[in-house]
């Protein structure tokens, strides 16, 4: 993973009884993000707190590569079709840069 890499986040708020459905989904969807040019890595975490509630990690070359790359390729397509209709309310995704790394 390099140092410069751009980080995207995104707290994913489900609708109340979808957790299996949408980590079938995702276990699809997660083959398609993972072939995309200037990916690098992701991580689906569930919130200890919230039993509706992820925390999505992906880990992009740069900044470009997921806003124009990935969601600009037919692929994203597929994976809205797959995930998307799980979000409520639908997620903010930010994207973060390294300042310090320990």
């Amino acid at each position: 993973m390099s140092a410069d890499a751009t980080l995207e986040v995104a707290i994913l708020n489900l609708r109340p009884n979808a957790r299996d459905a949408f980590e079938a989904a995702f276990a699809e969807a997660q083959q398609i993000i993972g072939g995309m040019p200037g990916y690098q890595r992701h991580e689906l975490r569930h919130c200890a707190e919230a039993e509706d509630r992820y925390l999505l990690l992906v880990w992009w070359d740069d900044l470009e590569s997921h806003t124009v790359g990935f969601r600009g390729s037919p692929d994203y397509q597929r994976w809205k079709a797959l995930l998307h209709e799980f979000y409520d309310p639908f997620p903010v995704v930010e994207h973060y840069m390294t300042v310090f790394e320990g």
